[in-house]
């Protein structure tokens, strides 16, 4: 009887000793999972913001822009505006060199109350050069308050027996004038009763109210003779009035 009950006793501490070598696997495997999921979640900021850091770098791109004049005389400075703010300005001499953002941009350069303006797309590492030359130098007498009030001829198109005139008045003084003008066409053509060649002219006069430093355009309708075979000389103005 002495032998049983030690035996007892150890296997009885046997299994208690079991159960906590267990108890204690199951611990550990419940840890592990939980710091496993606290890292993952940890990750996740720093993507998002590796991605909004890539965005802001291509929305700052910026493309070299050159605005030029050449070839005229002009005697002031003439403003340069980039979609409808004013950037500095330039001459015959010094053209205005600029940094924009990527993308398509208004650009205007004015001459007192006149302005031309054209369209460019800016591109990361690219220059782009827009001259105004040629058509500042169709705004150097209006643009200039000391020359006297004039006209021209914007554009014409013949449609039958009629030939249309597009005119422009310029008044760059400082008051208001009542301007006409009397425009004239050579043509030839073939008359319908005879069928002979006839020469002859169509002539029209054209006018308008056109305010201090404005100008202002008008269509004049100039019909030639019945007959076909229209051929005709560019309208040109014979006389200008202003009142």
């Amino acid at each position: 009887m002495k032998l049983i009950v030690p035996l007892a006793l150890v296997m009885v501490v046997g299994f208690i000793l079991a159960a906590g070598c267990t108890e204690t696997t199951d611990k550990n495997t419940v840890n592990t999972s939980v710091n496993n999921t606290t890292a993952s979640n940890t990750l996740v900021p720093s993507l998002n913001m590796t991605v909004n850091a890539t965005a802001t770098i291509t929305s700052a791109l910026v493309g070299s822009l050159k605005v030029s004049i050449s070839g005229i005389s002009y005697p002031l400075n003439l403003s340069v505006l980039v979609d409808n703010e004013t950037v500095g300005t330039l001459n015959t001499t010094t053209p205005l060199y600029l940094t924009v953002s990527e993308g398509a941009h208004t650009v205007m350069v004015c001459a007192g109350s006149v302005c031309e303006q054209d369209t460019v797309t800016t591109e990361f590492g690219k220059y782009i050069v827009v001259d105004f030359s040629e058509r500042i130098q169709k705004d150097v007498n209006f643009a200039n308050p000391t020359a006297p009030p004039t006209a021209r001829i914007l554009e014409y198109y013949q449609s039958g027996d009629v030939l249309s005139v597009n005119v422009e008045f310029f008044n760059p003084s400082t008051k208001d004038h009542l301007m006409s003008a009397v425009i004239r066409s050579g043509y030839s053509y073939i008359d319908y009763s005879t069928s002979i060649k006839m020469v002859d002219s169509a002539r029209g006069r054209v006018e308008e109210n056109v305010g201090a430093g404005e100008r202002t355009t008008k269509w004049l309708s100039l019909y030639f003779a019945y007959g076909h075979n229209y051929n005709y000389e560019n309208p040109v103005i014979e006389d200008l009035q202003v009142q």
